[in-house]
């Protein structure tokens, strides 16, 4: 018998500024690669900007649209 684990991830901060989101979306990216993992992101107040496609970013930031576009393709 297979247990899904589920995991919800509270997203509050800025996109760039701290490294908060950037680390839980880097972990749910982590995790929905299992297949026994059901990943949720909620993204609240200043973290909605984490959503937003073609983000203009300096050099050094990771895009993190891209990486909640993974975390979406694996189904989280």
């Amino acid at each position: 018998m297979s247990v899904t684990r589920k995991l919800l991830f509270v997203l509050n901060d800025p996109p760039y500024g701290t490294e908060r989101s950037f680390n839980a979306l880097r972990l749910a990216q982590s995790v929905s690669n299992r297949d026994d993992v059901e990943v949720w992101v909620f993204l609240l107040g200043d973290a909605a900007g984490c959503a937003i496609a073609g983000q203009s970013t300096p050099d050094g930031y990771y895009r993190l649209d891209r990486m909640l576009l993974a975390v979406t393709r694996k189904g989280g």
